[in-house]
């Protein structure tokens, strides 16, 4: 199975082959001893910065490379059939790119774009809070206006890239009293030093502890009286940061599929290969019906998946609200590669759950994405409540 580059330039079909030769070569062959550590993956890191996949979507008036969600999705594929957490690295910075671009004044993106480009300054994503999840209005994290600032108190959960990043797009509420709930919550772009070691009201308590997604950071925020310039909140006004970190999540969502994409392409590569060196029974278990069968419906779902991520892609590439398509890719990418991943697991049989194989690591990683960006019990009700709004009666 190969990649699907139908409808790409020929300077995207290039930047997606220059990525499956960076994993091939650089990821693949390290992934699992840094895994097993949790060691963040500094020179993989490095090489990232070096291929400019930090500028990815970033135009190229403020120092990136201009391309577009496809494209960008696509190369997702491949990073995450190396390794999924460096496809974490990576994605909470494309996202909080999109929405400086999409809803920054031309001041903030003058003055963040440019370091977000080169990967000199990398960013986090923070919605979540202990007690708010899916329910996202339910956040309690306060940022009062005082003066040229605001002062933040709260705490934040499942930070990706929190320890490392040094720009963090912070939900927040400004009105608490706002009805409904949404009309009162904004984004706050907190600018903070890459490390644990912080001042001034923050705290990033020690990793989260976790079943996979080793090897990048997910941590705390914590915010006792920490201001925030005036200038540092995200657009022109209080009141839209609910819809700027939905439009946010619907691109992450592509970015999730993707990643689902990936790691179910590499379960298959390596059942298909397992599963023609591997003899029982006095031939090749390749051979055997049984195995057969699981082969083939483990492609075509990694297809299937593969198409509704691309749709969802190319849709919002367009211009296009895309909220249904991204959550369908999503849904189902997640759901597929859990499917996939268990197949492949199966297929090495007893050596699938020894961590010398590196279905075992896929197989750890792969539940990630069913709850990641959304549940798929929340993505089903999006789906469904899209395509109400979409065929009224």
């Amino acid at each position: 199975m190969s990649i699907t580059l139908e409808g790409l330039t020929e300077e995207q079909r290039e930047v997606v082959s220059l990525v499956r030769q960076f994993t091939d070569e650089q990821i693949i062959p390290v992934a699992s001893e840094l895994e097993r550590d949790d060691i963040f993956p500094d020179q993989i890191v490095a090489g990232l910065k070096e291929l400019g996949l930090f500028g990815f979507t970033i135009p190229e008036e403020y120092g990136g490379l201009g391309l577009d969600l496809t494209t960008y999705a696509l190369c997702v594929v491949e990073l995450s059939r190396g390794w999924m957490s460096v496809s974490g690295i990576i994605n909470t910075h494309f996202i909080v790119a999109d929405m400086i671009m999409r809803d920054g004044t031309e001041e903030q993106k003058q003055r963040f774009l440019p370091r977000m480009a080169t990967g000199e300054m990398r960013c986090a994503f923070s919605m979540t809070e202990p007690e708010a999840g899916s329910d996202v209005q339910a956040i309690r994290t306060r940022a009062v206006r005082d003066g040229d600032g605001y002062v933040v108190n709260g705490q934040k959960m499942w930070v990706t890239n929190g320890l490392r990043s040094g720009l963090v797009a912070l939900l927040v509420k400004t009105d608490p009293e706002a009805k409904p709930a949404h009309r009162g919550m904004s984004c706050l772009l907190v600018e903070k030093q890459p490390g644990a070691a912080q001042d001034g009201g923050l705290t990033i308590p020690p990793q989260l502890g976790k079943l996979g997604y080793k090897g990048v950071e997910t941590t705390e925020l914590v915010f006792q009286d920490h201001r925030v310039p005036v200038a540092n909140l995200l657009g022109e006004g209080e009141g839209h940061g609910f819809q700027q970190m939905m439009s946010g999540i619907e691109v992450g969502r592509v970015n999730v599929a993707a990643r689902g994409v990936g790691v179910a392409q590499r379960a298959f590569e390596l059942a298909i290969r397992y599963a023609q060196e591997r003899e029982a029974f006095g031939k090749p278990i390749a051979k055997h019906q049984g195995i057969q069968f699981k082969l083939a419906e483990m492609a075509t779902k990694i297809e299937a998946s593969r198409l509704l991520m691309l749709s969802a892609a190319r849709k919002k590439d367009a211009g296009e609200r895309s909220d249904v398509e991204a959550g369908m890719a999503k849904l189902y990418a997640s759901e597929i590669c859990h499917e996939v991943v268990e197949d492949s697991f199966r297929i090495h049989g007893g050596y699938g759950y020894s961590k010398e194989y590196e279905i075992e690591r896929l197989y750890r990683d792969a539940p990630l994405l069913l709850i990641g960006e959304g549940t798929s019990e929340i993505q089903k009700l999006i789906i469904a409540r899209g395509l109400l709004a979409r065929n009224p009666l």
